[in-house]
């Protein structure tokens, strides 16, 4: 008989491992590839954000590898440094991504919109994953750490399937300018599209996570 833990827990964590190794691998293949109009990361977020009329968004350059985000607090645009200086498909993929949320943003995009109401209470609520985890391994998952687990997951998932809506649309919004912008040619969005709907495959996988954690602790409510 299949217990709770391994079809909960461990199947989303094999389907996280495989979104992992996805990404890495459709990154490192498409990093290495230049694109013809040589054309760097920042300078795609530029005339992406500029065809929708944004002009007050900062383009920064972060550490790490697809450490790239859009803050939408300070209005920052953050690439990391082969994205940022980079030229090829992958860095112009990721690049026009994170300017797709920053017109989402302009826009008001009711789902990023919910996403960052949800922020608040998901930080919150991640405080407590260390005492579910330590707490349910070392003294048992009792009521209280199984009803606790219940109501972090509940948030956890909640925004996780939020945020499921939000990356798919900046992606498919980042494909569509660098063609319209005529940053990449047509025959070049291959590659993009491997790398993007790579990156999509770990938030599918994020989602699942949340949701099989949750499901997990439901099944173990007595």
């Amino acid at each position: 008989m299949i217990t709770p833990i391994f079809f909960f827990i461990l199947i989303p964590m094999i389907v996280g491992l495989w979104a992992q190794m996805k990404v890495k691998s459709a990154y490192g293949k498409y990093v290495q590839v230049p694109s013809r109009g040589h054309i760097t990361g920042r300078e795609a977020a530029q005339a992406v954000m500029a065809s929708a009329g944004i002009q007050d968004v900062e383009i920064v350059e972060c550490h790490g590898t697809l450490t790239d985000h859009y803050d939408p607090t300070n209005k920052r645009l953050a690439l990391s440094q082969d994205n940022y200086r980079g030229t090829s498909l992958a860095a112009l993929g990721v690049a026009a991504h994170e300017a797709g949320h920053a017109i989402q943003h302009k826009q008001e995009y009711a789902p990023l919109n919910l996403r960052m109401s949800l922020v608040p209470i998901t930080g919150f609520a991640s405080q407590f994953l260390p005492v579910i985890m330590f707490g349910g391994f070392f003294f048992g998952f009792g009521a209280i750490t199984i009803n606790l687990g219940i109501a972090v997951y509940l948030v956890l998932t909640v925004f996780q399937l939020v945020t499921l809506p939000v990356e798919f649309d900046a992606s498919k919004r980042a494909k569509a300018q660098l063609v319209g912008l005529g940053i990449i040619d047509q025959d070049e969005l291959v590659g993009v599209n491997k790398t993007l709907d790579a990156a999509a495959y770990t938030y599918v996988a994020a989602f699942v996570s949340s949701l099989g954690w949750l499901l997990y602790f439901l099944a173990s409510r007595r």
